[in-house]
Order: structure tokens, then sequence, then C-alpha cells
């Protein structure tokens, strides 16, 4: 690939479907001036998102290395950045961004830069790549290529450089490593997967919940079963009603993620995919959770009358006889929106697993070639 004349740069981004292409098309929109006042002396960027899902199928770096190359080949492009929300492996570690000076190609695995800030690190780390890249083209392709600093720079971050081999496509690398790295492409997985969009899928879950809270509330059984329960016993009830929904959840969409190939890797990438689908999962559900307490919360302050509840209970209805039973209350409705997951549909929760989104990207792929 060579630098465009009249000093322009072309530069892709080559994003997978949802979390990364949502991401390229909000980075690009300022990508163009960023890059041309860091590069100085009058040079222009043109930058363009190109949606479609270049890891569908494998997760080998070489493999997707020859996909990207081989798609800027097909293009009038000068730099390719490839951005990608799954975890990558790279000689036992965790892959962050990899460059190949040589055929300006970058590729970025979100889930590497953490949870926090994705967006800003993630456009950082785009800059940082494409001025490297650009700046050793121009240069002439002299001289070993420039490290990365930025957001892969800290010491707050695992991130660190990478071996490189000499056959490889790739000529610089960045990886995390150890568990706190692993923790950390954990976090940036469950960012990744967006747990807050869970809650709305889940809307005829949250109805049978919200219906078996109602009923609940007005259960003279039931003001009298969270009278006689003490903290610990709710606390166990609410463990046990909230790892209820999410088991049941990822049984009921199939979710876990069980690997056909045995080897270390393989392992490990399955137990990331699962844990991340747990935290994902687990989040929308103490989101649910919470929002049954404060219901159930008002609709007892508006309903219950109490001289009735005193009469049943011997307890006069305070602000904690309240509380109590809206806690108890929520920990009851949650088994019943368990059983009302059944007539969700796998699409309302496939944003919760990596396995599902793969999948979705081979059919894409699938179609794209079929046409």
């Amino acid at each position: 690939m060579r630098v465009s004349s009249q000093d322009v740069t072309v530069v892709a981004l080559l994003a997978d479907p949802d979390a990364p292409t949502e991401i390229a098309q909000r980075m690009a929109r300022i990508l163009p001036t960023r890059l041309a006042d860091k590069s100085g002396q009058g040079h222009r960027f043109d930058v363009e998102v190109v949606s479609e899902p270049f890891t569908a199928g494998t997760e080998d770096l070489p493999t997707l290395m020859r996909r990207i190359k081989e798609r800027g080949r097909a293009e009038s492009w000068d730099i390719v950045v490839a951005l990608t929300d799954l975890p990558l492996d790279s000689h036992g570690h965790r892959l962050v961004v990899e460059l190949s000076h040589e055929h300006g190609l970058a590729l970025l695995s979100l889930p590497s830069l953490g949870g926090l800030r994705l967006q800003t690190r993630a456009r950082r780390a785009v800059e940082e790549a494409v001025l490297g890249l650009a700046g050793w083209q121009a240069s002439g392709a002299e001289g070993p290529p420039q490290s990365l600093s930025g957001p892969l720079a800290g010491r707050l971050t695992p991130i660190h450089p990478g071996p490189v081999e000499e056959e490889e496509t790739a000529d610089l690398r960045y990886v995390v490593s150890g568990l706190r790295g692993s923790l950390w492409v954990l976090v940036g997985m469950v960012r990744a997967n967006r747990p807050w969009r869970l809650v709305p899928g889940l809307s005829k879950a949250l109805a049978a919940a919200l219906a078996t809270g109602a009923v609940a509330t007005v259960n003279s059984t039931i003001w009298n079963l969270a009278e006689s329960l003490s903290t610990p016993r709710l606390v166990i009830a609410t463990v046990g009603s909230v790892a209820l929904m999410i088991g049941w959840l990822i049984v009921d969409a199939q979710l876990w993620h069980r690997s056909a190939e045995v080897s270390r890797e393989a392992r490990h990438r399955a137990t990331l995919y699962n844990a991340s689908t747990v935290v994902t999962v687990g989040i929308g559900v103490v989101v649910c959770y919470v929002g049954l307490i404060v219901i159930n919360l008002v609709w007892a302050l508006f309903i219950l009358n109490g001289q009735v509840f005193a009469s049943t209970t011997r307890t006069p209805l305070h602000a904690t006889e309240y509380l109590t039973l809206s806690w108890f209350v929520a920990s009851v409705a949650t088994v019943g929106g368990a059983l009302g997951t059944g007539l969700e549909s796998d699409e309302a929760i496939r944003a919760a697993a990596y396995s599902k989104r793969e999948q979705e990207r081979r059919h894409m792929l699938q179609d794209d070639q079929g046409d």
C-alpha cells in the first residue's frame, strides 16, 4: 500500500457488526480533523467505515490479518484499521493491537482496552496506529516501526509489547497477560456485551415478575413470611432467586459456550466467553431485581392498610416493614419472572453471549457470499 497523492491518506475502519461498528462510526466523525491536526504539514485524511463480519468463523491472527490485507488490496485504501469485539489470542496472551507497517494494517481487539472510557481509548489507539503507519509510509519505509504510546502506555494498564515472529505479517504487537490481564479483558468483554440492553429484551419476564409481585404484595401469607425472615435469610432468598433467573436465562437461550477444540487456548477462550455471559446476564438481572424492589415498594405504599397488616402479622406497618416486604416480594417475583423467560426468543438476549453473535456473523458472511 502507498500513501495517496495530494497528501491525502485514505483510512478504512473495517469493523465487525454491532458494537465495533457503532464505535467506528462515532470516531469517524472526528478522526479526520484530529489526524490532520496531529500529523501537521497540511496532510489530510479521508476516513470511511466498512461494517462486515471479517472475524466470522475464525479467531486465528494470521488468518484475520490475511483477510484484512486482501480486503485492503481490493479497495483504494492506504491504511486499514480493523476493529473487533472478540478477545484474540497471541502466543498465550490476549491481543490488544497488532500492526503491519509494510502493508498498512492494524487489528484492534476492543475488549483488551478494558471496560472504562472504551470509546476514548479506542479512538486514541486508532489515532496512534494510523499516525504510526502513515508516518512510516511517508518516510519511505525506512527504519524500524515506532512504538505506540497514548492509551497503550501507563502504569494503570496491564498492556505491554508482545512477541512477534519473523514469518508473521505483523511487525508490532501489544498484549495483556496474567490474571490481571484476564480480568481486564473480562471487564472489556462485559462492556462490549452492553448489559443494559438485556433489560428491555426481557419485557415478558418482567411482566410476569411484576404480576407475581403485585399478587404477592397483598397476600397475608407473604406478609407473615416476610416478617419472620431474618436479614441473612432475606439475603439468601435474594441470591437464590437471582441465581435461578441467571441460570434459567442461560439454559433457556442456550448461551453456554462449549468449544469443540481441546487446546489450552480454546478452553481459556470458552472460560472467558462463559464468564462474560454470566456477568452480563447477572448485571441485567440485578438491575431488574432492584427495579422490582422499587416498584413493589411503591405498590405496597399505595395498597396496604396498616390496620389489616397489623392484625395479621401483629406488627405495626412502619418503614422497615414496607422495605422488608418489598425486598422479599422481589425475590418471589424474580422466581416468577424466570418462568416467564420461556416466552422470550433467543434474539432478545443474544447480545449477552459472544457465541451467539459469532453464529449470527457467520450467517451474515454466508448470505453475503451467496449474493
